[in-house]
């Protein structure tokens, strides 16, 4: 059962085209595990505008019901 998070987040990446502070929804396959929320976010973010997860850097991040 996947889970949707709401994420306001900065993608810093000169290179990048679509970089900026950027808020929305994203659903996550399986549950975020208590350890490694970010890291798991910010990977599937950075897949997303093609960027590394490094150039990710997630403001806030909730769960949604």
């Amino acid at each position: 059962m996947s889970s949707k998070y709401y994420t306001h987040f900065v993608a810093d990446a000169p290179e990048a085209l679509h970089c900026g502070e950027y808020t929305g929804v994203v659903e996550m396959p399986l549950p975020l595990r208590q350890a490694g929320e970010i890291n798991q976010l910010s990977a599937v973010l950075a897949e997303n505008f093609d960027l590394r997860r490094e150039d990710i850097r997630i403001l806030h991040w909730a769960l949604l019901h």
